[in-house]
């Protein structure tokens, strides 16, 4: 059983992760600031996946200590976000400079665990999730049966 302590160990720790993949340095002469996540995320697919693998870590690290399913959905959630937007060229590194997973998942945390919120189930973020994946996917299905049917007719 972990302790106390142990527990926000792990908590401070993830937050200095999360600074230093989202806000570790700034643009000078703006307020502007972005971590490894942006940086790395220019190497093309290589680095889109170093900067989820090390985001999905993070979220490992909460939930072997004791966050909740549905606190992990919702960082899993942003981290999608991150990672599927963030992949594409150029664009998806400004977005991850705007965006800051990491760090909205580390607020998200630290009100779990000091204000006792973000509890429950992950079936309020799995299914609504799931359901817009569907309509997604199965209207760019239906797409793609249009177009072809429109090229080849």
């Amino acid at each position: 059983m972990k302790t106390f302590s142990e527990e926000e160990s792990a908590i401070t720790n993830v937050e200095s992760m999360a600074k230093w993949m989202d806000s570790r340095f700034s643009i000078p002469g703006t307020n502007i600031k972005f971590g490894f996540d942006a940086l790395i995320g220019l190497i093309p697919g290589a680095g889109d996946f170093a900067t989820l693998f090390i985001s999905g870590y993070m979220i490992t690290i909460l939930a072997k200590n004791g966050a909740s399913r549905f606190l992990v959905a919702r960082m899993a959630l942003n981290i999608v976000i991150d990672a599927v937007l963030g992949s594409v060229p150029i664009l998806g590194d400004i977005f991850d400079v705007a965006f800051k997973a990491n760090i909205r998942n580390t607020k998200l945390m630290r009100e779990h665990y000091v204000e006792g919120r973000h509890k429950g189930g992950a079936w309020k973020v799995i299914v609504p999730v799931m359901l817009l994946l569907t309509l997604v996917v199965g209207g760019v299905a239906w797409l793609s049966v249009q177009f072809f049917v429109w090229v080849f007719s």
